[in-house]
């Protein structure tokens, strides 16, 4: 579904992604993992649009995403930011509808197949019993859920995440990516996602991706990637990797 293939991009002199290649398919979650300063969210960002490659290609279903308008691209994938400024004194309601601005006529009229798209979008992240609450009023367990049904309004077959568990407790973390989990199981979503927690990435995660300075060193199951060695040299500190005791998953513990 999504396929990035040689992927460079430079900050005026310097160079922060190196030929990166990986491909996300539909119905699996793919973790976008690293130490700070791997290139994690500039990937995220350029694969999104909103900095240009200077290298390389970024395609889905046979189609040049870079080379698609905004709002083509709009259709193709939707962004579920680390923070965002929501409009405060906006409903939750009104925060989700503007996932359907790639689809509004020229005069922005709102269809009755939108509402119900927003309906069921908010129904999906169990929020829409805030549907009428101000966004400034939400903690941030419940702004987060509300990026992500925006972004399932926009009906996208490809969500990005980036750092999307950032700043929310542990009850929020595991409940947001178990239910990005759900929804690309069940929705056939091709979901990348940039996570600074590794267990996160073991739990929910299909596959992982290592980034180190830009270039991939690792791609494979969380069991192939999560290992001690790697890891260490990575984040250049000892851990330890040992079986999850409630799941089949690596839990990768400081040495």
């Amino acid at each position: 579904m999504l396929k990035l293939h040689n992927l460079s991009v430079s900050y005026g002199a310097r160079r922060v992604l190196h030929e990166v290649s990986l491909d996300v398919q539909a119905g699996e979650v793919v973790a976008l993992i690293g130490p700070n300063g791997a290139g994690k969210s500039t990937l995220m960002r350029a694969v999104s649009g909103v900095i240009p490659a200077e290298g390389g290609r970024i395609r889905t279903n046979g189609d040049d995403l870079p080379a698609l308008s905004p709002m083509q691209r709009a259709r193709y994938l939707a962004v579920v930011p680390q923070s965002a400024a929501l409009p405060p004194a906006f409903t939750v309601w009104e925060t989700v509808l503007l996932g359907r601005t790639p689809y509004l006529n020229f005069l922005g009229q709102v269809s009755p197949a939108d509402r119900e798209t927003v309906r069921r979008a908010l129904e999906r992240v169990d929020a829409l019993e805030l549907a009428e609450r101000r966004v400034g009023e939400l903690s941030g367990g419940e702004q987060q859920r509300v990026l992500l049904a925006r972004a399932l309004a926009q009906s996208t077959p490809i969500l990005l995440l980036d750092e999307p568990t950032a700043h929310l407790d542990l009850q929020y973390q595991a409940s947001l990516l178990s239910l990005v989990r759900e929804l690309a199981h069940t929705d056939n979503l091709a979901v990348l996602a940039a996570l600074h927690d590794l267990n996160l990435a073991a739990r929910y995660a299909d596959r992982v991706v290592l980034l180190v300075e830009g270039r991939v060193i690792a791609s494979g199951s969380p069991q192939q990637v999560l290992r001690p060695d790697l890891i260490s040299q990575a984040y250049d500190w000892p851990v330890q990797v040992v079986r999850h005791p409630f799941s089949d998953s690596p839990l990768v513990l400081p040495d």
